[in-house]
């Protein structure tokens, strides 16, 4: 746009419509302390609002632009993992998105390492570990760090 032009870029995600979105912004050097002020408080009223460096809103989007839709394809397989198991869909379903958001909610709450409060659940020969055995020998962790940079790359190559 040029000049002296006063831009806010946001990048907001789809919980937003539930009031657990998860924005971040960026500014142009000659946006007002108003103006920053009034986009934080439009995008604070329908979840999480952080303020970053333009250089930053690519990955962002990558992660929590794309990450609503990569989290619905963990939960939809957590409740076919639970379905598989003989629980009926809906049940599966429910517990599963709960899972996920209470887990979520621990990571901000408490501001433990994921990795810690994953040994709080996985005990020494147990159902757990035996499960996330299974999820590191098919790959993923290093299949959501992928799927996050492809839609970062994706992200800049649409932007450039």
């Amino acid at each position: 746009i040029g000049g002296d032009t006063r831009v806010i870029r946001v990048m907001p995600n789809t919980p937003a419509l539930v009031l657990e979105g998860a924005s971040a912004l960026s500014h142009s050097p000659s946006c007002t302390a108003e103006d920053i002020r009034t986009a934080t408080e439009i995008f604070s009223s329908v979840g999480r609002c952080i303020s970053v460096e333009e250089k930053l809103m690519n990955a962002i989007t990558a992660l929590s632009g794309s990450g609503p839709a990569f989290c619905f394809l963990f939960v939809e397989a957590l409740a076919d993992g639970g379905v598989r198991a003989g629980l009926p869909r809906g049940l599966a379903l429910e517990l599963a998105a709960a899972t996920l958001k209470g887990a979520a909610a621990m990571v901000l709450k408490t501001g433990r390492h994921p990795g810690d409060l994953k040994d709080m659940v996985a005990s020494p020969g147990g159902t757990t570990i035996e499960g996330i055995s299974v999820l590191e020998s098919k790959g993923l962790r290093s299949a959501v760090m992928d799927a996050v940079f492809a839609a970062y790359r994706k992200a800049e190559r649409i932007v450039s």
